[in-house]
């Protein structure tokens, strides 16, 4: 399969040679879902706590004596049922990640890709650099070639005049090749790599 190669001013720069084992497979809901749903919850902090009747700093004396009141027989004043007492089954720290082996992940980013692709969303830019590190100059490129929610995927380095103009922009995302991911490539309306992301990926599932 071989993808348009363009420039940030909008010019062609050829075409690109892109392997159909990364790019032109047939999109499965189920493994993105899957993989979306893993990273989701990989990221969540799980720190929520609530005070169980254990951890509450309360007199634990008879609230009453036990008979002769006509009440009901209680004990300690941590009881959940007592304002101010302990949370009865109330949340707990611990991680909500999920277990999702290696392969069915790089087979997710996979077919993240060919998603795109599909779709008519993946732009191949011949390089992600900026002259100078200005919000507006990058900008009005970006809307020349039509990039408004979008995510820029270069290689191991990112060039800083272009990561410093393009940090400030609404709806445009910046990564190393070493930060790809399914969900970030999912939740943005387009996808622009560069020649030097496209070879790294190549590389990579080699």
């Amino acid at each position: 399969m071989e993808l348009q190669v363009t420039t940030l001013a909008g010019d062609s720069a050829g075409t690109i040679a892109v392997s159909d084992e990364i790019f032109g497979l047939e999109p499965r809901a189920d493994i993105l879902h899957r993989m979306v749903r893993y990273q989701l919850l990989k990221r969540q902090a799980g720190t929520h706590k609530s005070k169980g009747r254990a951890e509450i700093w309360r007199t634990g004396a008879k609230m009453y004596r036990q008979k002769g009141t006509g009440r009901a027989r209680h004990g300690s004043g941590r009881a959940p049922q007592f304002r101010g007492g302990g949370k009865a089954f109330g949340p707990v720290v611990h991680s909500h990640a999920i277990d999702l082996p290696k392969k069915v992940r790089a087979l997710a980013l996979k077919h993240a890709l060919s998603s795109k692709v599909k779709s008519g969303d993946v732009v191949v830019l011949s390089e992600a650099k900026a002259a100078e590190p200005k919000t507006k100059l990058l900008k009005d490129a970006f809307a020349k070639i039509g990039l408004a929610d979008v995510l820029i995927i270069d290689g191991a380095e990112l060039e800083t005049n272009f990561a410093l103009a393009a940090r400030n922009i609404p709806g445009v995302d910046v990564l190393p090749i070493q930060g790809i991911n399914v969900y970030d490539i999912l939740r943005r309306g387009k996808l622009v790599l560069t020649r030097a992301a496209i070879d790294a990926l190549e590389a990579r599932f080699k």
